[in-house]
C-alpha cells in the first residue's frame, strides 16, 4: 500500500504506550494496533484529530505516501 503509517514512531518520540493512547482517544487497543500496522482501509477524521491532539503532532507526521506500484489483488 502506498500509504505508510508511522504512528509507532510518534509514540516512541512521545514516550507513550499504545494502551495509553487508545485510552486517551477512546478506541480499543486492537483497533489502534490495526491502524499502526496499516491494515485498515481508512481512518475517521475525528480519530485522526484525537490522535494528533493527544500526541501534539500533525497528520503528516503520522502518514506518508510512498510512490511504489501496487501489486494486483490476490485471486
Amino acid at each position: 500500500m502506498p500509504i505508510q503509517v508511522t504512528l509507532d514512531v510518534m509514540l516512541a518520540k512521545r514516550k507513550m504506550r499504545s494502551r495509553e493512547l487508545a485510552e486517551a482517544i477512546g478506541i480499543t487497543e486492537a483497533n489502534l494496533s490495526l491502524l499502526k500496522s496499516g491494515k485498515v482501509r481508512g481512518v475517521r477524521f475525528d480519530t485522526l484529530a484525537a490522535i494528533c491532539r493527544t500526541l501534539q503532532c500533525q497528520p503528516g507526521e503520522l502518514l506518508s505516501y510512498l510512490d511504489v506500484p501496487e501489486l494486483p489483488p490476490e485471486a
